[in-house]
């Protein structure tokens, strides 16, 4: 469910994510994410890869619900 945000909230909200995304540690995730799909969808086939994203935690790939929110412990830092 999207956020209900102010046209100038959202903005700012696109900025920290778009900022976010760039950083090294999330530059090298997202390559080794591609690496790790395309390897998946050579052997077990494409439609294996449907619904799922890579976890960096347990080293394996997760259903794309699973792999937030830290397993039931929540988004904020505490």
């Amino acid at each position: 469910m999207a956020q209900k945000l102010s046209p100038k909230a959202a903005k700012a909200k696109a900025e920290r994510d778009l900022a976010y995304a760039k950083t090294p540690a999330r530059k090298k995730k997202k390559a080794e994410n591609q690496v790790k799909r395309r390897e998946a969808a050579k052997e077990h086939g494409p439609n294996w890869l449907l619904n799922k994203d890579y976890d960096h935690t347990k080293q394996r790939f997760v259903s794309i619900t699973q792999n937030r929110g830290e397993y039931g412990k929540g988004t904020k830092n505490t």
